[in-house]
């Protein structure tokens, strides 16, 4: 823990002396310009320097614009992201909704526990915020403690939540009921769940495949449909044929973490990142009663 410490605290310090007069005057031109259409703000941004250096280079593998375009996304949609993680879509949903929209980042609490990883990633999800004004002065963190506190804001408040990468994690912490929960209220009627999630080898067990960062498609649905929501449809634009979920270090063994080291490399590196599903959902009902 304080070896990732150290590194964040590298990490933020390098980011905030790139921040230069000229990287906020880009930043400021960018969000404030006016764009016919979602494809066209996207376009824009992905293309822009405020950026992390090294993150376009993933946009092969992640699709960010098929992505936010298939979940139809708008500028002036109230957006809650299910955790920051690195940052990586968050530079590029703050500049989209800056102008117009409203953001909510899901994270942990900065000021928790100093021996909890938890609070360092709270901590790096306030930092991501913190960096730039002009990219995120509307976004405001949400704070969660579960399985104590998961309130995610004011029933029926926003148009689309996405959890992106992230519900592995809260199968593997028997906390994806809570999740959807929490999720369900704070949508508006017919308001927007996209998810974008590791898929696992077809049949499988969801208890099984978790711990290595995957999760059956049929499952997954069945599951979120359960909560009240309606699949609305399902894309093949995250998809990765390559990807065999055979590894001894689970997803994490693919790029860009490289969980065996320098161990076959170039043989991961050919694979690409993971097989993922890309689901979008609607709020329907109430969940079912159990």
């Amino acid at each position: 823990l304080a070896k990732a410490y150290a590194e964040f605290e590298a990490d933020t310090a390098k980011e905030a002396a790139r921040w230069t007069a000229e990287l906020k005057k880009s930043a400021t031109q960018l969000v404030s310009k006016a764009y016919p259409n979602p494809k066209a703000a996207l376009t824009a941004i992905l293309k822009s320097p405020v950026r992390v250096p090294g993150h376009a280079d993933r946009d092969a593998h992640r699709h960010p614009l098929e992505t936010l375009t298939f979940f139809g996304i708008k500028q002036n949609m109230a957006v809650i992201e299910m955790g920051a993680g690195e940052g990586w879509y968050t530079e590029i949903l703050g500049a989209f909704l800056a102008k117009a929209g409203k953001f909510f980042v899901v994270s942990a609490d900065p000021n928790g526990p100093a021996d909890s990883g938890r609070t360092l990633y709270g901590k790096r999800t306030h930092a991501i915020l913190a960096k730039s004004p002009e990219l995120f002065g509307k976004a405001a963190p949400v704070v969660v403690n579960p399985p104590d506190s998961l309130s995610l804001g004011a029933d029926g408040s926003v148009d689309m939540v996405l959890a992106i990468r992230e519900m592995h994690n809260w199968h593997r912490r028997k906390m994806v009921a809570a999740y959807l929960k929490s999720i369900h209220n704070v949508l508006k009627p017919g308001g927007v769940l996209g998810v974008v999630a590791h898929r696992a080898v077809a049949g499988t067990n969801a208890d099984d495949t978790a711990p290595k960062g995957y999760l059956p498609e049929q499952w997954l649905i069945e599951t979120i449909e359960a909560a009240g929501f309606k699949l609305a449809a399902k894309s093949e634009i995250n998809a990765n044929p390559k990807d065999t979920k055979d590894y001894a270090d689970g997803v994490w063994t693919l790029p860009p973490n490289y969980a065996a080291g320098e161990t076959d490399k170039a043989k991961y590196t050919a694979i690409g990142e993971s097989d993922r599903m890309t689901l979008r959902f609607v709020k329907v009902a109430a969940p079912a009663a159990k």
